[in-house]
């Protein structure tokens, strides 16, 4: 089967993502791609430009894939002479409805940020398939429909929810584990090592997370720390003050300079304590899990998923609570095989869903 993917977004985990499953899938993937800058951009004005590349190339798949960035209502309505006999899947990664936007946003000011969900809601209508990438994800943008369509004055066409949830499917990401297994590490610090290996925004509650390591501090428990993850202008202020307020604990404080040394970090720490408050998946996650970092996730977005219950938390108390007894109990712990938690989502399993239910 041949299958275009329509990604106006490809960077960072859209494109590995993209660039992983047309390796390892048994379909001819061909991938139209704009470089992943100017989100709000790509969401507007994406659709128009891979439709003129998409006619340029005349092509004929058997399916078309667009992920969420897209506006694939436009696009289709741009191409209808050649893709009104194609069948149509949108693969959410992430969604506009029930992301927490920054405050510092003026479209939230403006209330122009409704617009956002506004495609992401249309794209869903007009697919003729619609895949999440975790059941957190499926759920949370079905529930949030109905306040979303209620704030317009009339016609607020309630009955489409329904059309949508018909159609709706979990799909998760994939994960390229013979990648990480090439870089591993066996090489350990005396100390336990927690890891941060999130982007530093705001959404990923870098605050929590830090306050959480500040109490061991007060309380005399040694530790080393990683700080991994892709830094922005904007980001949260506490990513300043970290080097002077955890000088004698930081082993690594920034980007990684290549993916094998970022797969290396990961393999040599120990602990990994999540505080995100909003994560759809969570792959930075998952690639420290199988890297056998002991998890301390919260119990709520995707990662009940993830693990059993008694690697998560629900307070700040338990988050600490809980980093203590892992340092307590680190040779048990790096003496843990972890991968097995999320085996599930290696492309060698994963490949062949994908293949059965875009088929």
């Amino acid at each position: 089967m041949q299958i275009v993917v329509l990604e106006p977004f490809y960077t960072s985990s859209h494109r590995q993502w993209l660039d992983e499953w047309a390796t390892h899938s048994s379909d001819e993937i061909i991938k139209l791609t704009l470089k992943g800058k100017h989100w709000k951009w790509r969401m507007h004005g994406g659709a128009v430009t891979l439709a003129q590349e998409y006619l340029k190339l005349k092509l004929q798949p058997d399916l078309i894939v667009a992920t969420d960035m897209l506006d694939l209502a436009t696009f289709l309505s741009l191409t209808r002479k050649e893709t009104a006999h194609i069948k149509t899947v949108v693969y959410f990664h992430e969604n506009q409805l029930v992301y927490p936007w920054s405050p510092t946003d003026e479209d939230v000011k403006l209330k122009r940020d409704v617009h956002y969900a506004f495609i992401n809601y249309s794209s869903a209508l007009v697919a003729d398939k619609v895949l999440f990438n975790s059941e957190y994800h499926r759920r949370s943008f079905l529930e949030a429909l109905p306040s979303f369509l209620n704030a317009f004055p009339d016609y607020q066409n309630m009955e489409s929810i329904q059309q949508i949830a018909q159609k709706s499917e979990v799909l998760p990401i994939g994960m390229d584990y013979e990648k990480l297994e090439q870089h591993r590490s066996d090489e350990r610090f005396e100390l336990p090592t927690i890891l941060w290996n999130h982007r530093w925004e705001y959404d990923k509650n870098p605050d929590d997370f830090f306050n959480a390591l500040h109490q061991l501090q007060k309380e005399n428990i040694a530790f080393n720390l990683v700080v991994l993850g892709e830094n922005y202008e904007n980001s949260p202020a506490i990513f300043k003050q970290v080097p002077q307020l955890f000088k004698k604990e930081l082993l690594h404080f920034c980007f990684a300079e290549s993916r094998a040394e970022y797969i290396q970090w990961l393999w040599k720490c120990d602990i990994v304590p999540v505080t995100s408050k909003q994560d759809f998946f969570g792959i930075s996650t998952v690639e420290a899990i199988y890297c056998n970092n002991h998890p301390i996730l919260p119990k709520r977005l995707a990662f009940p998923e993830h693990v059993p219950e008694k690697y998560l938390y629900q307070s700040q108390e338990e988050l600490v609570e809980q980093l203590k007894e892992a340092i307590t109990n680190i040779e048990s712990i790096r003496n843990t095989n972890y991968s097995t938690l999320v085996e599930k989502y290696g492309w060698k399993i994963l490949s062949k869903q994908y293949h059965d239910l875009l088929n």
